[in-house]
C-alpha cells in the first residue's frame, strides 16, 4: 500500500469554482474505489495563487493511474495553473 499526494497551482480567483469538482471527483472515486480522499490547501497565497493538495492514503499502486483518468474527466481544465504533480510515499520499516 502507498500514500498518494496530488499538489497543484491555483488561482486565487479560480478556487471557488474547482473546489466542488475536486470534491465531486473525490466522490465518484470513493463511490467507485471506496478511497476516501482529503482536499488541503496551504495557508497563505504567493501573488494571487494558492497550493492545493488531495491526499488518498492507503491506495494500491494502480491507484495512481485511477485518478489520473479520473481528474482529467472532471473539467480542471483552465482552472489549475499549471500540472497535478503526485507523489507517492510508502511507510518506513520498523527498525530491527
Amino acid at each position: 500500500m502507498i500514500d498518494l499526494y496530488v499538489y497543484y497551482k491555483v488561482r486565487s480567483q479560480d478556487a471557488s469554482r474547482l473546489a466542488p469538482l475536486v470534491r465531486a471527483m473525490q466522490e465518484r472515486v470513493a463511490a467507485h474505489d471506496g478511497v476516501r480522499g482529503q482536499l488541503k490547501r496551504r495557508p497563505e497565497e504567493k501573488d494571487g495563487v494558492q497550493t492545493w493538495m488531495e491526499i488518498y492514503p492507503g491506495v494500491d499502486d494502480g491507484f495512481a493511474d485511477l485518478l489520473a483518468r479520473a481528474a482529467s474527466e472532471a473539467g480542471f481544465e483552465g482552472l489549475i495553473d499549471g500540472p497535478r504533480r503526485a507523489e507517492i510515499f510508502t511507510d518506513l520499516p520498523p527498525c530491527a
